[in-house]
């Protein structure tokens, strides 16, 4: 991500701009931050758990979004678009706009070479302070790889992965399981492709 120097703006004034921009941003602390396209592997990644989701949940109050669903952190200021967001209690959004999303339950992030840093450091420290949210998972992109984050009675997080062909990891608050071998369906991880 790269920072707009030295001009720092309002969440209002970022939200107005972000409504009309043909890129996204995110927003932070003042700054606003362009965000990169995603890479072909990423997209596989997002609509194969995406639909994956969307196919378990659709005769549950639950709704799942893809790639376009801006979330504010309203503790920390943070506004970004997680890769995927499930929201399966009464979606409760910024404004009327209903494009800002405030409680989501689950976040999974595909991770790649320039944002995994930032998806596993400051993101989730972000991430974390959502009373609303209940697992956070992260994707790789690069190889059959999932690291899931999941809340405790305690707010602590328990960190499991899957990396084994075959595995399949349950997302217990909405009910859903995943398989590994779905997930990175048609995804080239010989690592051929060029990584974004």
């Amino acid at each position: 991500m790269t920072a707009k120097p030295d001009v720092r703006y309002t969440p209002e004034e970022y939200l107005k701009m972000e409504r009309d921009a043909a890129c996204k941003s995110e927003y932070f602390n003042g700054e606003i931050f362009a965000m990169a396209g995603a890479s072909r592997k990423h997209n596989l990644l997002t609509l194969n758990i995406s639909s994956g989701l969307h196919q378990q949940l659709r005769k549950k109050e639950c709704e799942v979004y893809a790639n376009d669903m801006r979330v504010k952190v309203s503790s920390t200021g943070l506004y970004t678009y997680p890769d995927i967001v499930v929201v399966c209690s009464s979606p409760q959004f910024d404004d009327v706009l209903s494009d800002t999303l405030l409680n989501p339950d689950v976040i999974v992030e595909v991770l790649s070479q320039s944002t995994e840093a930032y998806d596993r450091g400051d993101k989730f420290q972000n991430y974390r302070v959502l009373p609303s949210l209940s697992e956070y998972v992260l994707v790789h992109q690069d190889k059959s790889h999932v690291e899931h984050y999941a809340r405790q009675s305690d707010s602590s997080w328990r960190f499991q992965e899957y990396f084994k062909p075959g595995d399949v990891f349950e997302i217990r608050s909405i009910g859903c399981e995943l398989k590994l071998d779905d997930i990175y369906e048609k995804v080239d991880i010989s690592g051929k492709e060029e990584v974004k």
